[in-house]
């Protein structure tokens, strides 16, 4: 594929490393990083951990994270960070909640955050510079305060009512006068924990007062997530898997992910012709998507959510797509006192007892954060990733269709309207989708959803980060219009 770098619709262009993630206070501190000899695992640590202040509807230190690693060779390596259930959480508990299932804002629904132990583990392997320094500029802009951006403040006031019903969150977070676009945010009490943190590693968050006020706030709102699970959690390095699509290696995050929804749609779709021209080449992508999500509900679990991404590949080649989450947008809405977050509800994602994925004390439930890659010729090629839940995978093959087969400019690419599966055959289509398609998905079956469309900027339909390397050796970067972020390069 051949880019010609000359016009706002191929991305920023870079030759030596590049920048894509959520926020542009996160590009440029992640930037700066770079610029002092770090690593791209420092900048992403750096980026990730301003996300987190910047945008804590999103994520934040009661998350989780997972991260797909490309070094120069090409032998890439995943990181998965996500917690497990309470040790406490049993199938019986699950068992009398209506429809067998626990609710997204239900306090059965938290598991034990593993970003924090995620930036560690990532920085032990990868890391150059101090990791005090790397949580420098987001203690700054938490103590200091920032400016709230336009989409983030959009999903504040949408979301107001989930950290209205505590007490904690509805404090931290100003429920009854959240902040508007422009309006400036701090959060002291987030500043400490990360103060904490960069002074006293890990501990400080999984052995420290943070643990303690977690278990507490979930007691308080009937769960049963304990100091000592914050003890027991770990993070593992794991091999990526795989599927090749129009000359690339596609490279996903294994279970418990539904990365491999991706590579079963892609497998699917590698032998057919996928005209440009054609609508229907949509509808197929659709039904592959659809076989593919069945597939990993089937093996995996179950799918849903609101996730960030930053993508950063250095001047030594090295390479991450990293994302972290706390799942529903402020997670369970539950607030730890005194420590500035909410812990996440990923434990919603668990199906029925009984179920390949159903609850259990100290299981990981499916997750949709899937971080990516693409290799070409064994070698890093693209990291990439889509926020949005169930809408990760679906976008993964929506911009591999666009930019792999099709050859289509980078950010033409990442602004392209997209469309949402909702069920095997309830189907959303974004605004700006040309005619034929809507009505070649239409006359395929494909349901207009009840209830769906359009959430606070678009957002229903995914928020992408790429960087690509291009024939010539540079780099590409883009940016989802989607989301409040940026492309930047040096």
């Amino acid at each position: 594929m051949n880019l010609h770098i000359n016009a706002a619709e191929h991305g920023v262009r870079a030759q030596n490393c590049m920048v894509a993630t959520g926020h542009p206070l996160a590009a440029e501190a992640a930037l700066k990083v770079l610029a002092e000899g770090g690593s791209a695992i420092d900048a992403a640590i750096t980026a990730d951990a301003i996300l987190g202040v910047v945008e804590p509807m999103a994520t934040g230190i009661g998350g989780d994270l997972l991260a797909m690693i490309v070094p120069s060779d090409g032998k890439a390596i995943t990181y998965n960070g996500t917690g497990r259930a309470p040790a406490a959480l049993t199938a019986d508990q699950v068992e009398a909640l209506p429809g067998r299932r626990i609710p997204e804002r239900h306090a059965l629904s938290v598991t034990t955050p593993g970003a924090v132990r995620g930036w560690f583990d990532l920085h032990a392997r990868f890391g150059r510079l101090d990791f005090a320094r790397l949580l420098a500029p987001a203690i700054a802009l938490a103590e200091g305060g920032f400016a709230v951006a336009p989409i983030c403040a959009r999903e504040w006031k949408l979301f107001e009512p989930v950290i209205a019903r505590d007490l904690v969150s509805a404090k931290l977070y100003r429920a009854g006068a959240v902040p508007a676009a422009g309006d400036i945010f701090t959060n002291p009490e987030l500043a400490a924990v990360l103060k904490a943190i960069a002074a006293d590693g890990p501990a400080a968050f999984y052995e420290g007062e943070p643990a303690r006020a977690a278990a507490e706030a979930s007691k308080a709102s009937g769960g049963v997530l304990a100091e000592a699970d914050f003890r027991a959690h770990t993070g593992d390095f794991r091999d990526p898997v795989s599927a090749v699509f129009r000359g690339l290696t596609v490279l996903e995050c294994p279970p418990n992910t539904h990365g491999v929804a991706v590579l079963e749609a892609l497998s699917a779709l590698e032998p057919l012709a996928l005209r440009r021209d054609d609508p229907e080449t949509m509808v197929l992508a659709a039904r592959a998507m659809a076989a593919g999500l069945a597939h990993a509900r089937k093996t995996v679990a179950d799918p849903a959510g609101n996730t960030v991404c930053t993508v950063i590949v250095d001047a030594s080649g090295l390479a991450i797509t990293l994302m972290t989450s706390v799942f529903k947008r402020f997670g369970s809405g539950i607030g730890v006192p005194g420590c500035g977050f909410v812990l996440q509800n990923r434990g919603s994602g668990f199906a029925e007892p009984g179920h390949i994925n159903g609850p259990a004390p100290g299981k990981r439930p499916y997750h949709t954060v899937v971080p990516a890659a693409a290799l070409k010729d064994g070698c890093f090629h693209a990291g990439f990733g889509v926020v949005g839940g169930a809408m990760q995978p679906q976008g993964h093959v929506q911009l591999l269709l666009r930019i792999a087969a099709w050859g289509e400019p980078l950010q033409a690419a990442l602004d392209a309207p997209r469309w949402r599966l909702e069920s095997d055959t309830a189907l959303a289509i974004e605004a700006g989708t040309p005619q034929p398609i809507v009505d070649a998905f239409r006359a395929a079956g494909f349901t207009d959803p009840a209830g769906s469309g359009e959430l606070a900027g678009r957002s229903d339909f995914g928020g992408a980060q790429i960087v690509m390397r291009a024939s010539d050796g540079s780099l590409i970067g883009a940016s989802d219009k989607r989301k409040d972020g940026v492309a930047r390069g040096a």
